[in-house]
């Protein structure tokens, strides 16, 4: 019994995959607001564009 207990206290699998899970969850958030940045700069340069259009009625 105190193998077995002792075999699961250095057992580290569990551990790499929550590390590997935490990590892969930063790696989304950054890319979501990278995605948000951009999508936000993109917008303001067309509708700077579209503005300076001739027949622009807004």
């Amino acid at each position: 019994m105190a193998n077995l207990f002792s075999r699961f206290l250095k057992d580290e699998s569990g551990a790499t995959a929550i590390e590997y899970g935490l990590l892969a969850a930063l790696i989304a958030l950054a890319i979501i607001g990278g995605a948000t940045a951009l999508g936000t700069k993109i917008n303001d340069t067309f509708t700077g564009v579209a503005g300076k259009l001739p027949g622009n009625t807004n």
